[in-house]
């Protein structure tokens, strides 16, 4: 976890025992691992939201283009680290769509960060946004395992997993 992470870096670095060559690795990886451990928090925050009805969505245009390009810039260096080929494209007539950004963005993000951690190194991701008439389809496949047939009805419940050995492997 994030936290584990935070807390191994910072004893080393209270301890003196890491050497200054490693300082600044030691530190972005307590940044990114903090990073990482606000977004989990920010994303119990919203399941929250969505649990009370709370959740605020400000619809305005947005390029969903822009924002698919900007999720697959972020994830690029996980995927070339994993020798894992990220296909992109992206229909420049789709324009702009009514819709949050920061929800589509975090939409994005978690379906390119699943289909990355699910796909075996080697293999290949395709992200595309293309027009259908008058909808923007947004589409992230992986040549991942994929989802049990029998589970899809629940891909959707909260805290829900198909196989949590498969994901804990991960």
């Amino acid at each position: 976890t994030p936290l584990n992470a935070i807390l191994g870096w910072t004893q080393i670095l209270r301890s003196r025992a890491v050497e200054p060559s490693r300082l600044n690795h030691a530190l972005e990886t307590i940044e990114r691992n903090a990073n990482l451990q606000a977004q989990l928090i920010a994303d119990l925050l919203d399941v929250s939201r969505i649990i009370a009805g709370k959740l605020s969505v400000e619809l305005v245009p947005v390029s969903l283009g822009l924002i698919l390009e900007e999720c697959t810039e972020a994830t690029r260096p996980g995927a070339d680290a994993k020798h894992v080929e990220l296909v992109v494209d992206i229909d420049a007539t789709v324009g702009d769509v009514n819709g949050d950004r920061v929800r589509l963005q975090q939409v994005a993000m978690n379906l390119l960060s699943n289909a990355l951690k699910f796909t075996p190194a080697g293999g290949r991701i395709d992200v595309s946004v293309k027009r259908d008439g008058g909808r923007a389809i947004l589409r992230v496949t992986d040549s991942g395992e994929g989802i049990a047939a029998e589970f899809l009805p629940y891909v959707f419940d909260r805290f829900r997993q198909a196989d949590s050995s498969m994901t804990r492997k991960y």
